[in-house]
């Protein structure tokens, strides 16, 4: 069944950013980093209606400290449209500077431009917080729309219509740009394969998610600097 069109125009060189090729392996030095990322295991149980965007940060960091993860700050990768009460904010903006490493201490991305270009994120490292691989296109329950209402650049959408699911705040009328996890899409197009902005939701509830292969989740990441590791170096060719 084909997705409802997605209501903004993407530029070319955006779209391709978002889903440049990646390694056929991320790398990284499995289990030696905190982790930093993961896809949430859940939905707090309202679809699009997270809280605001400081509950789906609540969420995030819940999630993280049930698994022993919670010393770190969480934020949730969402961006919010403008409104009379305030500017518009974007998901790549409030994440932190990077790396961010997997649940199993694989590198996802260095940097935010690296997270916006050739990142590692696939479905066997897009992990949940438990370390789980989240089921995606070709399972027999596809999950792998993630919420994120951002443009492939991470940046929130000026076009007219929903993009956010009210900001966050709507379960039932509305819709919200995902992304594919598992870079994959009814095609093999750049727009299809893209882990964070593919297509419009048909709705905010968890029924209209579901529609697309959504199950409401999130993805969160680690926005503040990760320690290093006893005897090594940030940022030297140990990730590599």
């Amino acid at each position: 069944m084909p997705y409802p069109t997605l209501p903004v125009v993407l530029s070319a060189a955006a779209v391709l950013a978002a889903c440049a090729p990646m390694s056929a392996q991320a790398p990284g030095d499995a289990g030696s980093h905190a982790m930093g990322f993961f896809v949430t295991s859940g939905n707090p149980g309202r679809g699009g209606d997270l809280g605001g965007i400081e509950g789906a940060d609540r969420y995030c960091q819940a999630l993280a400290s049930g698994v022993g993860a919670g010393a770190r700050i969480w934020r949730a990768y969402l961006s919010t449209v403008a409104t009379v009460a305030g500017p518009p904010v974007n998901a790549r903006d409030r994440i932190g500077t990077g790396p961010w490493y997997n649940a199993k201490g694989v590198l996802i991305a260095r940097n935010v431009e690296e997270l916006h270009g050739a990142n590692h994120v696939s479905k066997q490292t897009a992990l949940t917080e438990k370390g789980e691989v989240l089921s995606g296109r070709g399972d027999a329950v596809n999950m792998h729309d993630i919420l994120t209402g951002s443009l492939p650049d991470g940046r929130a959408s000026a076009a007219a219509g929903d993009t956010t699911c009210g900001n966050w705040t709507h379960d039932g009328a509305g819709s919200a740009l995902v992304g594919h996890h598992d870079r994959m899409g009814l095609d093999d197009s750049v727009t299809a394969k893209s882990w964070n902005s593919s297509h419009a939701s048909r709705g905010c509830g968890m029924d209209a998610l579901k529609a697309t292969g959504g199950a409401g989740r999130l993805y969160c990441f680690a926005a503040d600097t990760p320690a290093v590791p006893s005897g090594r170096a940030m940022g030297g060719a140990s990730g590599y």
